[in-house]
């Protein structure tokens, strides 16, 4: 920073997360029965003066005789605001203590417990305003010093004025008072900072509005502790996916839209152009057209199972990766599965549709137990392979089939061919991925192959079963019983009628692609792929990435971490060092991962490096995306 700019930090809510006052009356009311409603009474005062509704000494006095506080809860409290600084404050340790000079923090608390709290990240203490107590004989505090400015209305406004700062002057704060040193005083601009609360009336009023203080930071060219602010990195979840995602991802600083619905094609292509991360479920496509439009996004989550809605080799060309949750919500749609075997065995749902309709029909004709019946599995994967232990523990045979030599898990036994499966069993289920190769992988022949009064159940993808194939059947009467959750066709919302076929058959049971739609399943979902997105953008660590090679990387302290996706050529990290050794720059850690497609190399590196290293670096032949980290 040049020497002629000064930053005016307020204390409250902006250099610590909360109100000082405020938790000061949690501490010296502890025993007070009239605790609760004291409190409360001190932030009601507390936000009346920030929104400039009380004046500054009226506020102060107030909440003074409402603390009955003593020099000792002045203890306690410091040591509960260390733990409390805001942590765009905190991770800029180095800033303030680089530009001690020019930074000032500005007050309307208190001294006492202000000078320790800034002191830790080294802000000097002449360049702390703020007022002081005043204690009688047992030191309870009973007032402040009221010849100081900062007790008055506009104190600070006074205070800045006699600071004499012959430059451009920077006045960051969440509080009304804080405007108004920039209203008084020429060549200052406002920020209003809303990491920690945000005044609609100070947020009005302010020249620029901060989530943060990397914000500010990155908006003047000053040196930051991250490389780039993360509420520049915008996030973008369809299709209703589980709070906790959001609230993760929040929660790191980033900028998230949420909506309930998913979105077409055209739709998604004029949205996409400026988000960074793109979060989706199983109904938005993700085709070439949308990632020609994606001009800054870095990642995908599916939160599901599958990715197959997802273009993935233009993903991979486009250097964007794709995570998803494979394994969360596996024993949600085991679960389903078993649930309806035992129904359509029996015969429950025509059963309780006859007794709604008050008819009786006591009777076992077609009813049979699980035990002892032969369950065929299709695609022995997670969920398939969890489903053939759990039915083997109530009794069932388990057959499976899978194109890949599985390893089969308890008494479970491999057909060689999926006619040999169809043929066998008593009740077929498919767990297959959505993959083009397996469209009407059970059609006509494989459905006429099924043994007479078996149960078959689709809980994979719509377009696994020829559905005509299977209606016809369904007419013939081959089938005790059907059960499918997904479907060719699917209705984009609630509101939308399902129109199908099978509706008419009393002995199906439809559900609409809730195999996974469990909290639990949801839940783990969402925090599966939510923290798989943040360890890609904060770390580059693609851990269980779809696309990409499989990186597992520390965390990064005191280095600069170099990321580069290339195109999977000869040569590219000879590159990459040759160039290092040119800008004599000292590897730390270099790891370098390869699929198919690209080149993923890692580089840790603990010097400081010029915009020329960069710039090459970028400009390698085969560069696909080029990311620093810091």
């Amino acid at each position: 920073m040049l020497p002629q700019k000064f930053i005016i930090l307020d204390f409250d809510s902006t250099f610590i997360q909360v109100e000082a006052f405020d938790e000061l009356g949690k501490i010296s009311l502890v025993n007070n029965p009239n605790k609760e409603q004291l409190v409360k009474q001190i932030e009601d005062i507390t936000n009346q003066g920030m929104n400039g509704e009380l004046s500054i000494t009226t506020s102060l006095m107030e909440r003074i005789k409402l603390l009955q506080a003593k020099k000792s809860h002045l203890y306690v409290l410091i040591k509960e605001l260390q733990n409390k600084i805001t942590p765009s404050i905190k991770h800029n340790a180095n800033f303030f203590k680089q530009f001690a000079d020019n930074v000032f923090i500005v007050s309307s608390g208190f001294k006492e417990y202000v000078l320790p709290i800034v002191a830790s990240l080294g802000i000097r203490e002449s360049h702390v305003f703020a007022n002081t107590f005043i204690y009688d004989k047992n030191d309870n505090i009973i007032g402040l010093d009221e010849s100081n400015l900062l007790c008055k209305n506009k104190g600070k406004v006074e205070v800045v004025r006699n600071l004499n700062l012959s430059g451009d002057i920077y006045v960051i704060g969440d509080g009304y008072t804080d405007y108004e040193i920039s209203e008084a005083l020429s060549k200052t601009k406002f920020y209003a900072f809303t990491e920690n609360i945000t005044r609609k009336l100070v947020v009005d009023k302010a020249d620029y509005i901060i989530p943060n203080f990397d914000e500010f930071l990155y908006q003047n060219d000053l040196p930051m502790s991250i490389s780039y602010p993360k509420n520049r990195i915008k996030i973008l979840l369809l299709e209703n996916i589980h709070p906790v995602a959001y609230a993760l991802l929040k929660d790191e600083g980033y900028t998230i839209e949420s909506l309930k619905s998913g979105m077409n094609e055209d739709e998604l292509c004029e949205k996409i152009k400026d988000i960074s991360v793109l979060g989706i479920r199983s109904k938005t496509s993700v085709s070439k057209k949308v990632l020609d439009n994606a001009h800054k996004l870095m990642a995908i989550g599916a939160f599901c199972i599958g990715t197959n809605q997802i273009a993935l080799d233009e993903a991979t060309k486009h250097g964007i990766s794709v995570f998803n949750a494979p394994y969360s919500n596996t024993r949600s749609v085991v679960e389903l599965v078993i649930g309806e075997i035992i129904m359509l065995m029996r015969k429950v749902i025509a059963k309780n549709n006859k007794l709604h309709q008050g008819i009786w029909d006591k009777s076992a004709e077609n009813s049979y137990e699980i035990r002892g019946k032969k369950l065929g599995i299709i695609g022995y994967g997670n969920i398939g392979s969890q489903l053939s232990v759990l039915a083997e523990s109530l009794g069932m045979h388990i057959y499976f089939y899978d194109t890949i030599e599985k390893l089969h898990l308890g008494n479970a036994k491999k057909c060689n061919t999926l006619d040999e499966l169809l043929q066998i069993s008593d009740i077929v289920t498919v767990h297959v991925d959505g993959r083009l190769e397996n469209e009407h992988l059970i059609g006509k022949k494989e459905l006429s192959l099924m043994r007479d009064n078996a149960i078959f159940i689709n809980l994979s993808r719509g377009h696994v079963v020829d559905l005509g194939a299977l209606v016809a059947s369904l007419k013939s009467g081959k089938f005790l019983g059907v059960g499918i959750d997904v479907f060719p066709y699917e209705p984009k919302n609630n509101q939308e009628e399902f129109v199908n076929e099978l509706r008419s058959f009393e002995n199906v049971i439809l559900t609409p692609h809730i195999g996974g739609s469990t909290e639990e399943a949801q839940l783990n979902i969402g925090e599966f792929v939510a923290r798989r997105i943040i360890n890609y953008i904060n770390m580059g660590d693609t851990t269980q990435s779809v696309n990409l090679p499989n990186v597992q990387l520390p965390v990064l302290q005191n280095a600069h971490r170099l990321i580069h996706l290339h195109a999977n050529v000869p040569g590219i990290l000879a590159q990459i060092n040759q160039l290092f050794a040119k800008h004599d720059i000292n590897v730390l850690w270099q790891s370098l991962r390869t699929n198919e497609q690209v080149g993923y190399i890692i580089t840790d590196i603990n010097k400081t490096f010029d915009t020329a290293l960069i710039d090459q670096l970028r400009r390698i032949t085969h560069t696909i995306k080029f990311r620093v980290l810091y």
